[in-house]
């Protein structure tokens, strides 16, 4: 089990309105921290700089692993985020109806053919719904950059580690950056329209 798959099973259990974008930025963010705590990868400054190679026997842990640059400067934490992001929810839930952890809903077909998704009761689930009711303080941290948790936080408790504090507001920071992207193109849409509509 890891950080990011947590975070996935709990903006699905608790059913928040969260961007694909948000959450794919967060679950880098999440696979990142992970990678520090196995002793992958170091930060310096703002850097992911790579370590040894043990063997992650998770998954995505091993893609978000491969994909690291090995060559100084190394990659910027930010950047990487963007660039390990891309799609990394869609990925996450695929591989989780692949491994039968989410089912369609059975009430509530949706037009057109989707259907809403709901978690299968299994262990992960439990882990992760465990971790989120002890305030685990990185979960709650990723949960609050992409909006889940709405109660305020003391500050962070319980954050000692540097680099893992690095990681969180590059997770916060991106996810700000995305939103005023998404307010810039809903503001350039508005005025292209205007444009069209004439006097």
């Amino acid at each position: 089990m890891t950080t990011a798959k947590d975070l996935f099973i709990i903006a699905m259990d608790l059913k928040h309105s969260v961007g694909q974008g948000d959450l794919s930025l967060a679950l880098a963010g999440a696979e990142l921290i992970d990678l520090i705590g196995a002793g992958v990868v170091t930060v310096d400054g703002d850097r992911i700089v790579p370590g040894g190679q043990p063997t992650l026997d998770d998954r995505f842990m091993g893609e978000a692993a491969a994909g690291l640059t090995r060559q100084a400067p190394y990659e910027r934490i930010e950047d990487w985020m963007w660039r390990r992001g891309r799609d990394l929810s869609a990925a996450y839930q695929a591989a989780m109806e692949e491994n039968d952890e989410l089912k369609p809903q059975l009430s509530g077909r949706l037009p057109f053919g989707s259907q809403r998704m709901e978690l299968v009761d299994t262990p992960a689930r439990r882990r992760a719904a465990d971790r989120w009711k002890e305030k685990e303080p990185v979960l709650a941290s990723l949960a609050s950059a992409v909006g889940i948790d709405d109660e305020p936080s003391d500050g962070e408790p319980g954050l000692e580690d540097e680099a893992v504090t690095t990681v969180l507001a590059a997770v916060h920071d991106a996810v700000m950056e995305l939103e005023a992207v998404r307010q810039r193109r809903t503001i350039e849409n508005a005025a292209f329209a205007n444009l069209w509509r004439g006097p």
